[in-house]
């Protein structure tokens, strides 16, 4: 069972709060999870976002998640991403002041996967892999991933359609992981969202 711990840091545009999932033997990778949108009702409370917080937890990782700035307890204003990946990159660099040695994924859901995205960037090579759960590549300007990037879309994606994801993947020859009649926040298929996950990295070299 893993160990929640809360945490604040100081972000660039303030405090930031977020929770920190240990899992019970020492971690073997550190997993950075970014909230949906903030401007609609998005939070690191989300299902999606905590689903993936327990489920790297469960896979050995140490995962954290958190509140963007101006939402919770996070100081600052909305700022259509930029500040964000600011955001996270900040979360990042207190991750591995914990945890320096081990190798880095990033994920995120909708919003918060368009902010992970971008992070990655920013950290390339040093990001060891990306997970998107829905991405929003319509609606903010998405950039290319690596070649090895897991996203997960669903079937009837009412906010991102997956015709969106398709158009964007397309380019990059990226395969997308398809939920056959699933919506964009998942309802009901959060178990197999884990599952798939799960595949991924058991038995993986990071």
């Amino acid at each position: 069972m893993a160990t929640l711990n809360k945490f604040t840091l100081t972000g660039p545009a303030g405090q930031l709060e977020g929770v920190l999932h240990l899992p019970d033997s020492a971690p073997r990778a550190i997993a950075v999870i970014a909230q949906p949108l903030p401007t609609m009702g998005g939070t690191m409370d989300n299902k999606v976002v905590t689903t993936l917080a327990k489920t790297f937890a469960e896979l050995g990782f140490a995962a954290f998640r958190f509140n963007f700035r101006g939402v919770g307890a996070s100081c600052g204003e909305f700022d259509h991403g930029h500040g964000e990946v600011e955001d996270m990159l900040a979360v990042v660099q207190h991750a591995r002041t914990e945890y320096e040695h081990l190798p880095l994924i990033l994920s995120g859901f909708s919003f918060g996967g368009y902010v992970a995205a971008r992070t990655a960037q920013q950290l390339h090579p040093h990001a060891h892999k990306l997970v998107l759960m829905a991405p929003a590549v319509v609606r903010f300007e998405m950039p290319a991933v690596p070649h090895n990037t897991l996203v997960i879309h669903g079937e009837l994606d009412e906010v991102i359609p997956l015709s969106d994801a398709m158009d964007w993947a397309r380019p990059q020859h990226l395969p997308l992981v398809v939920l056959p009649e699933a919506g964009h926040f998942f309802h009901g298929r959060l178990n197999q969202l884990k599952q798939i996950i799960l595949n991924e990295f058991n038995g993986c070299h990071l």
